[in-house]
């Protein structure tokens, strides 16, 4: 087994942890709009703004899915490796 399938192993069960949480959620679909949404809008405040502060995080399709998937913690991770 390779790291590339590795990878897609994790993030398929990352996808199935986040649909089971937004199932069992009250509000279903609110709840996944806002987190999909208020991931991306962090996404492209930090690729546009992350210049200023030292941050260079560009928009790409692992980038975009993963803010997607998981929301703003996504985004504060890969701001906290950038750095690091």
């Amino acid at each position: 087994m390779n790291t590339q399938q590795i990878f897609y192993i994790v993030c398929g069960v990352v996808a199935v942890i986040m649909l089971i949480y937004y199932i069992r959620r009250k509000r279903r679909l609110l709840s996944a709009f806002f987190g999909v949404f208020s991931g991306i809008a962090a996404l492209f405040a930090v690729n546009y703004f992350g210049g200023s502060m030292g941050v260079d995080l560009p928009i790409n399709l692992f980038n975009f899915c993963g803010s997607a998937i998981l929301g703003i913690p996504f985004v504060a991770l890969l701001i906290i490796i950038n750095i690091l």
